[in-house]
C-alpha cells in the first residue's frame, strides 16, 4: 500500500512539473496570470508531498519580503532619478557607441551582480533596457543575454545569489573548506568566457543609435504600477519556495545515484524549479570537483531557460511586461546550444 501511495505521489508530482512547464505556452490565462497559477503549482506540490509545516508556511512568507523591498524601493528611487540613469547611458552611448553601450551594460552588470546581488543587478538592467530605442523583442533579448550573465556572474560569491550561498554552506567542511572565493576559484574559467559571449551577443544588436538626449525628466511610471509589480514579486517568490519544497521528494528520488552526465540534463529542471532547490540536494562534500562543476554549469544555465528559472529572470520580465512564451522563444535556442556546448567541452575538459 505504501508503494502505492508512494507511486501515486511522484506520479502527481511530476504531473505539476508537466504542467509548469507546458501550461503558460498553451493557455494565454495562465500566462497572462503566471504567478497566480504557480503558486497554485506550489500549494498543490506542498499538498501531494504532504510537506506542510509551520516552518515552511513562515518561509513562504518571510523569504520574499527583501526581494520584494527592494524591488519597491529601488522602484520608486527609478521613479525618482531615472531621467540622471538615462543621461548617464545617453553619455555612454555617445562617447562609445551602440555596440560598446549593449557589450558593457551585459558584461559589468553580469560581473559584478556577485558583489551587487542579483536582484540589484536585474532592476539595474531592466531600467537600462526601458530606456532604449529599440523593439520590443530586442529588449527582450537583450533582457535574456542579460539575465544569463547575471546567473553566471552571481554565482561568484557567496551572496550574490541563493545558489551560491547554498553551495558555499553546504562545503564548508572538509575536504573543500569553502571560503568567499571557493566559487570564484571553481568556476571563474567557466563563466567568464559565458559573460564575454552573452555580451557579444548584445551588442551585435546596436546596429544603430539607442538612445536620444534626455529633455528633463523621463516619463516616470505610476505608483500603482511599481506597487502592483513588488506584489507580483513576492507572489513569485513564494510560489517558487512552495514549489521547490513540494517537489523535493521527486528531485530526491530522480536524482539520487545518478551520473553527472545524467544530472547535468536533469538540472534542466531548474528552468522551473528554483535552482537553489536542486542544489540543496545535490551539493555534497563527498562530489569531486568535477563533478561540481558539471552541477554548477547546469544548473545556472538551464536557470535562464524559462521566466521561472531564475529571480532576475522574474524581476525583468515584471518591470519590461515580458511574457512566458515571448521569453522563451528568445532564450531557449541560445540557452539549450549554450547547454550542449558547455556539456561537450566539459566532458572533454575534465
Amino acid at each position: 500500500m505504501e508503494q502505492n501511495i508512494s507511486v501515486l505521489v511522484m506520479t502527481l508530482l511530476s504531473l505539476i512539473v508537466l504542467a509548469a512547464l507546458t501550461l503558460p505556452f498553451l493557455v494565454h490565462k495562465v500566462e497572462e496570470e503566471l504567478e497566480i497559477f504557480l503558486l497554485v503549482c506550489g500549494l498543490a506540490a506542498v499538498t501531494v508531498s504532504s510537506a506542510w509545516s509551520g516552518h515552511l508556511v513562515a518561509e513562504a512568507l518571510k523569504e520574499p519580503v527583501a526581494i520584494t523591498a527592494a524591488v519597491l524601493v529601488l522602484g520608486v528611487l527609478f521613479k525618482r532619478f531615472g531621467h540622471l540613469i538615462a543621461h548617464m547611458v545617453h553619455a555612454v552611448e555617445v562617447k562609445t557607441g551602440p555596440k560598446t553601450l549593449l557589450f558593457l551594460t551585459v558584461f559589468i552588470i553580469g560581473l559584478f551582480s556577485s558583489v551587487l546581488t542579483a536582484i540589484i543587478a536585474a532592476l539595474i538592467t531592466a531600467e537600462i533596457i526601458k530606456l532604449l530605442d529599440i523593439s520590443a523583442r530586442e529588449k527582450t533579448r537583450l533582457a535574456v543575454y542579460a539575465c544569463f550573465a547575471i546567473g553566471f556572474g552571481s554565482i561568484l560569491t557567496p551572496i550574490g545569489e541563493p545558489l551560491s550561498t547554498i553551495v558555499v554552506a553546504k562545503l564548508k567542511g572538509d575536504p573543500y573548506n569553502a571560503d568567499f572565493f571557493f566559487l570564484l576559484r571553481l568556476m571563474g574559467v567557466w563563466i567568464l568566457p559565458a559573460l564575454v559571449l552573452f555580451a557579444a551577443l548584445a551588442a551585435r544588436m546596436g546596429k544603430k543609435n539607442i538612445t536620444s538626449e534626455p529633455t528633463g525628466k523621463s516619463e516616470a511610471e505610476p505608483y500603482k504600477q511599481i506597487f502592483i509589480r513588488a506584489g507580483k514579486v513576492y507572489m513569485f517568490v513564494a510560489a517558487l519556495i512552495l514549489l521547490g519544497d513540494g517537489l523535493k521528494p521527486l528531485a530526491a528520488r530522480t536524482i539520487t545515484h545518478l551520473s553527472k552526465y545524467t544530472l547535468y540534463w536533469i538540472n534542466s529542471l531548474s528552468a522551473v524549479l528554483d535552482n537553489a532547490t536542486l542544489a540543496s540536494i545535490e551539493i555534497m562534500p563527498s562530489l569531486p570537483k568535477e563533478t561540481l562543476v558539471f552541477l554548477l554549469a547546469s544548473l545556472i544555465l538551464a536557470g535562464g531557460l524559462l521566466i521561472p528559472g531564475n529571480i532576475p529572470n522574474i524581476i525583468c520580465a515584471s518591470k519590461l511586461g515580458i511574457k512566458s512564451r515571448e521569453w522563451a522563444r528568445e532564450a531557449l535556442p541560445v540557452g539549450l546550444v549554450m547547454m550542449v556546448v558547455y556539456f561537450i567541452v566539459l566532458s572533454i575538459v575534465l
